[in-house]
């Protein structure tokens, strides 16, 4: 997304393939917990923890590629 809004040239495919991998990887964590036998607030410790796992994972290559271009 952040490619195109800024001009950098990014096929479709490419786009479709990452944000296939996004998707995939926040439904199959929230099958597993969903099929797991732990406590309900174990469900959610972990489910919460992923979650700010990956705004992190974002936030940092945010950062890493803004301060490379400048």
């Amino acid at each position: 997304m952040r490619d195109r809004a800024e001009g950098v040239p990014v096929s479709g495919l490419y786009l479709c393939l990452a944000w296939g991998v996004v998707g995939f990887s926040v439904v199959l964590p929230a099958v597993g917990l969903f099929n797991s036998t732990m406590a309900l607030s174990e469900k959610g410790f972990y489910g919460l923890a992923f979650a700010m796992t990956l705004f992190a994972v974002i936030a940092v290559q945010k950062n890493v590629r803004d301060a490379l271009r400048s």
